[in-house]
Order: structure tokens, then sequence, then C-alpha cells
């Protein structure tokens, strides 16, 4: 059976709730790649500033910061281009199944480190994930949208769902790459009566991460035939009228250039939100590695085992987050999407002030034997949690409802340049918390994201003015 490109306009029935089944081989395909991709991204920071004896490239914290700010970074900058070529060229699926296979190669490449070259392989690894990702993800986002017709309720909610998938992935991602890397493949011996890793097995953590995005791309392209029939096959050529016949059009509308004006404003304010959550794979890994006791019924939890804090409970909560949202809009008293994201900027800074206690409680000093409590650790992944509900998965669904059909996957790249530019920005952050202090990074941060977000809020009615009943 036959899946039209891009649903008509018709009413849907709000009574039926249920969500097309090729929601959840998108659901399963993207809980793959963000395995592949989290797994890979907990061990970088440790990989980058880990001696060579220890099994690391032994860069300085704040050079690894700045190169993992930049590879993050580029990896949200590429899919503009990705984007731009599947609306204009290959379609999305065909995109999917090219940005998947060079992530793997990405991968592999890591994988091969210690037998080809650290260094040369490091970074070829690197290029071709920043590549990939740029072919993969901004495409599979805007098929999800593409199942439903504008107006539908469920839109929020099935991102919500599929931004599970995200987490469900991200989860078990450092906790399988983590063990890996840190304990089964590691080398350990006791010094001053404490076990400690002389040599990490970053390599089957890659490996690992490359066989995950591989699983993926098999059961997508295996299923996706049945469950999409002919959605995201060709590139969108043109919008369809009500009778559906093609409508060309060479210039955008008025409404057309307000809706997608609204998605370059709202990308800029998100840019603050994302430069101090991608502190988690950065200054916060650090932190936690030097200064948080991470002792818990005596057994030392590996740091990048942290990582799965943030999507544990984004699979813990989205659920909850996915029915408010539903049953807002069902009665009609849905938050605007401003609204929301303000809230999930605010939320986020709030999340650093709980690092502050964690300063404060240690003193300030830099004696790494002094350890500061892990609930102000587990109280910051909480807020920048429920931030991250409010803001990221409505912002994917934002750009579906606002875009015109035949720039969604070029302008979901613009989307994702908020948090290239937020990486990039968040790694320099990174690289001064040796000099600055981490009292005054994490204070700051929090400070200045608030702000970000009561000014958003304040905006709300011009910018719902913009969309044009889409918000």
């Amino acid at each position: 059976m036959s899946v039209n490109l891009q649903p008509t306009d018709a009413a849907v029935d709000k009574e039926n709730l249920k969500h097309p089944k090729g929601l959840y081989l998108l659901f399963f395909t993207e809980l793959w790649e963000r395995f592949s991709y989290y797994g890979m991204r907990g061990l970088l920071m440790l990989y980058l500033t880990k001696t060579a004896l220890e099994g690391g490239l032994g860069y300085s914290v704040a050079d690894a910061a700045l190169i993992y700010g930049y590879f993050t970074g580029f990896v949200y900058f590429t899919p503009i281009i990705g984007g731009w070529l599947a609306d204009k060229y290959l379609g999305h699926r065909k995109a999917i199944l090219i940005g998947g296979v060079l992530m793997a190669l990405g991968q592999f490449s890591l994988f091969s480190t210690p037998y080809v070259g650290m260094v040369e392989m490091t970074y070829l690894g690197l290029f071709l994930l920043i590549i990939g990702n740029g072919f993969f993800k901004p495409n599979i986002s805007s098929i999800v949208g593409n199942l439903y017709a504008q107006g539908d309720p469920r839109r929020d909610s099935a991102f919500t769902i599929f931004y599970m998938g995200i987490n469900i992935g991200a989860f078990f991602a450092p906790l399988v790459c983590g063990f890996l890397a840190e304990d089964y493949f590691a080398t350990k011996a006791v010094v001053n009566g404490v076990e400690t890793v002389t040599n990490y097995g970053f390599q089957y953590g890659f490996l690992a991460a490359g066989i995950g995005m591989v699983i993926g791309q098999v059961v997508f392209n295996a299923l996706a035939p049945k469950l999409l029939g002919d959605l995201g096959l060709k590139p969108v050529k043109a919008e369809n009228d009500a009778s559906g016949k093609p409508v060309k059009k060479d210039k955008l509308t008025k409404e057309e250039i307000d809706r997608v004006s609204v998605i370059f404003i709202i990308s800029i304010f998100v840019i603050f939100f994302w430069a101090g959550f991608e502190q988690a794979g950065s200054s916060l890994t650090v932190y936690t590695d030097k200064y948080i006791d991470r002792e818990v019924f005596g057994y030392l939890i590996p740091t990048s085992w942290f990582q799965s804090v943030n999507p544990l409970f984004i699979v813990m909560f989205a659920p909850l987050t996915a029915q408010i949202w539903l049953y807002l809009g069902k009665r009609g008293k849905d938050l605007s999407i401003p609204t929301k994201m303000g809230l999930g900027m605010i939320l986020l800074g709030v999340g650093f002030f709980f690092m502050v206690g964690a300063v404060m409680q240690r003193g300030g000093v830099e004696d790494d034997t002094i350890k500061a409590s892990i609930m102000w650790l587990l109280a910051t992944y909480f807020f920048h949690t429920i931030g991250e509900l409010c803001l990221s998965p409505i912002g994917l669904s934002m750009v579906t409802r606002l875009a015109p059909v035949t720039l969604v996957s070029m302008l979901m790249g613009v989307w994702f340049l908020a948090p290239f530019v937020a990486q990039i920005a968040g790694g320099y952050i990174a690289s001064y918390v040796e000099e600055l202090g981490a009292l005054t990074i994490f204070s700051a941060i929090g400070g200045f994201v608030i702000l970000a977000g009561l000014i958003l809020i304040a905006l709300t009615k011009k910018l719902m003015y913009m969309m044009h009943g889409r918000g």
C-alpha cells in the first residue's frame, strides 16, 4: 500500500490517538543511530585526554574540549547540506542509507586506531561521522513529520515518542560502550590500595558503536517498504493543492516567509540552551571524573556511565510529557511553541545552579580527594532533562509545521545549525573551566540561559502572529 509523500490538511479524528506503525520503525532506527553516536561521544573526551600509555591521545583538557566542541558542532552543521540534497535530489530514505553507511565506517575507523594509526584514523573516523550525520539527521526527522497532516494533534506527541527512541539508545550506549572500554577490556592495577585503570579498551567501545549503527540500517531498509510505503523515496518537487495536483511556485508567500523567519529566530535562542546542555560531554564529564563521589555501595561508577542519566530520565518522563501535550492539545489549552521552549531554557539554567552547589560543598578547592555528593549531579541532569523535553522534540515538530514542504529537510538542517554554533561555543566555554573555575562557569551559564528563556517567552505574542496559526 502506497503512502502519500505529504498528508493533506484534512481534519483528523481527534479521538483516534494511535500513531502509524511507521513511527515505530523510525523510533527503532533512530534508537540505534543514537546508540552509535552517544556510545562514541561518551568515550570521546576520556579518549582524547588519557595518556598514550592509558590508550588515549594525551591531549590537555583545554585542547580536548576544543576538539570535542568542533566535532560535535560540525555534526550539526552538515545536516543543512544533507537536508538540501535530500529535498532536491536524493529523497529522504536514500539520504538516510548514505548517512548510516558513512557513520558505521566512521565508528570502525575509530576501532582501528590502535592497529592502523591513532591520530590519523581518529580524525578520519570523526570526519566520516560528521558527513554521515549530515545525511541522516535531518531526513529521519522530516519523515516523522510527514507521517502527519497539518493540524494533527498527534504531531507533538509523535515527536516526543520519537525522542524517546533517541534517548533509549543514548541510555544504553554509554553503559555498553563504557563498560567495554573502562572495565571489560581495560587493564587494571591496585595503586595505593585502590583499583585503577592503567589501560583503556577504547577501541572496543567504538566497535560496539559501529555494530549498533549497522543493526539500525539493516532493520530500517528491510521494513521501510512495508511500513512507510513510498514516503521519503523521492525528492519533494512541489506542494499539492486540495485536489492533489502539484503547485509550482517560484517564490515563497508572505506567510511562508514569516514562518521560516520564526524558525531562524527561535534557532538563535536555542543556541544558548545547547551551549549549556552540551557541557554534559565536556566540562561536566571532566568535573565528574575528578570531583564527584562516584562510589556507590563500594562500586566506583565509570565516568562515562553518567552520560546515561539524562537519557534515562528522558525515557522515564517523555511518555508523561507526550500525554500532557496531547491532553492540552485536545482541549485547546496547549502551551505555545515559544512558551514551551522558553520554559525549557529556564529549567536548564536552574539545573546549573545545582552544580554551583556541588562546587560550594567542596569549598571550591582543586584537591581531587575532596568529593561532592552525587546528588548534585543527578539533580542537575534531572532539570536539564525536563528542560530538554520542553525544547528539543518541540523544535523538531515546529520545523515540520512551519517549513514549506519543498524545504522541510533543508530547514531541519537550519534548526541543527543552532547546536552547531552551540557545540563550538560550548567547547570554548569548557576549555576555560580550569582557568576561570567551575563556580564562575556554571553560575554564568545558568544565569544567562534563564535570562534568554525569559526573553523568548516575552516574544511569544509576536512569534505566534508570525506563525499564522501553526504555533
